[in-house]
């Protein structure tokens, strides 16, 4: 039996993560929760699933929690704070561990997971964008399995070479290619784009996520991670990753090879297949998706990212180029931006100038230690939130 620690379990991924584990029980079972204040939301889960410890990264919202499961007879530690969580990540009887918390909170838990030379089944793409070198690092010097579980990546994964591991960039490969839906807001312009409402931006067409995430791929943001992310994953640079916008979200990715082959990974949009996947490695897992029916789906359409209505893209591709500290700065503007968008604090076009802003401002630095990486995370985040507060 293995044990499973679903890192920020209340979230979209973590969710759809224990509803495929539910139905394996007899090959997994769950061995700590987290989540950050929604107390109620992880109550129910610690019913279903029965962890040995649960972790709230807010006190008040652990106090909470705590009580919960006292009256409901549960014996189940309940902890707090990000040093519980990283100890949750690091816990020997959670030999994989989903890491699925959103953002730059995410980042000091997962490497705990890693430095202890677990499975890690990587969703929270920021960990690689903020600190990609320190993190493959402690991948191949602890020998931790790392799973990709964004989409995308997941799909280059399974159309790379036969016993392939992240990490090296493979021989007889010439290009990655990511897809991306386009977002909601695809066809529009820019100016239109001015008057866009959180409601508007958190509509995904195709995938049930998050509201940061949402945001982030509607901005086109979330792709431009994601080529930072596939840069960390499979040891190459921009110039080896193309992006096109492929609207029925039906081919996740794709992996050309040099004698002309194109392999690519096709599945309904549902993030159940790249966890399954993640759990099951090498053995295929069912995971409760439907099955791919490529006659009523119909046509399949690629056409290029429109760079000029959505320029948060572009400054991610240059921030990976820049190397050095650009991508923490690039993240941390871009948090603080979309935070602020979601508040009514900040106009949709907003965030990509704040952006730019903060990249163009706040000097980058050598970011060879995690330590230094949190501090660069620090400053341009009070840099952004000071021109925020500077500007209304």
């Amino acid at each position: 039996m293995i044990g499973v620690t679903v890192l920020g379990s209340t979230g979209s991924v973590g969710m759809n993560t224990l509803d495929v584990i539910a139905r394996h029980r007899d090959r997994f079972r769950v061995a700590a929760l987290t989540a950050h204040r929604d107390v109620d939301g992880l109550f129910r889960q610690c019913l279903a699933h029965q962890p040995r410890l649960a972790v709230m990264v807010d006190e008040a919202a652990a106090a909470r929690l705590r009580t919960l499961v006292k009256e409901g007879g549960l014996n189940i530690e309940v902890r707090s704070g990000a040093g519980a969580l990283k100890e949750a990540a690091a816990a020997d009887d959670g030999r994989y561990v989903m890491a699925a918390i959103v953002g730059a909170a995410g980042l000091e838990a997962t490497l705990a997971a890693v430095h202890t030379g677990k499975r890690v089944l990587l969703a929270n793409k920021e960990a690689l964008v903020m600190a990609g070198r320190i993190f493959m690092d402690a991948v191949r010097s602890e020998r931790a399995e790392l799973m990709p579980i964004d989409s995308e990546h997941n799909a280059v994964f399974q159309c790379m070479p036969g016993g392939y591991r992240p990490g090296v960039w493979p021989q007889g490969v010439r290009r990655i290619v990511l897809t991306a839906s386009g977002g909601p807001f695809r066809g529009w312009p820019r100016e239109r784009l001015m008057e866009v409402t959180p409601a508007e931006a958190c509509a995904h067409p195709n995938w049930n996520m998050g509201r940061k995430i949402s945001v982030d791929s509607a901005t086109m943001m979330n792709k431009g991670l994601e080529v930072l992310e596939a840069c960390w994953l499979f040891d190459t640079d921009p110039s080896r990753v193309e992006v096109l916008v492929h609207p029925q979200s039906v081919i996740h990715s794709m992996v050309e090879y040099l004698d002309g082959s194109v392999l690519a990974q096709l599945s309904n949009p549902d993030m159940r297949t790249p966890i399954a996947h993640g759990l099951g490695w090498p053995e295929r897992l069912e995971a409760g998706v439907e099955p791919l029916d490529v006659l009523a789906r119909g046509n399949l359409d690629f056409e290029p990212l429109d760079l000029e209505a959505f320029p948060c893209f572009t400054l991610a591709v240059q921030a990976a180029k820049a190397g050095g500290g650009a991508a923490v700065i690039l993240n941390a503007a871009n948090e603080v931006a979309v935070a602020a968008f979601l508040a009514g604090r900040l106009a949709f076009t907003g965030i990509a100038e704040l952006v730019q802003a903060m990249l163009d401002e706040v000097d980058s630095v050598r970011v060879d230690s995690l330590e230094a990486v949190l501090a660069l995370d620090k400053r341009a985040r009070a840099a952004a939130e000071s021109r925020l507060t500077a500007h209304t």
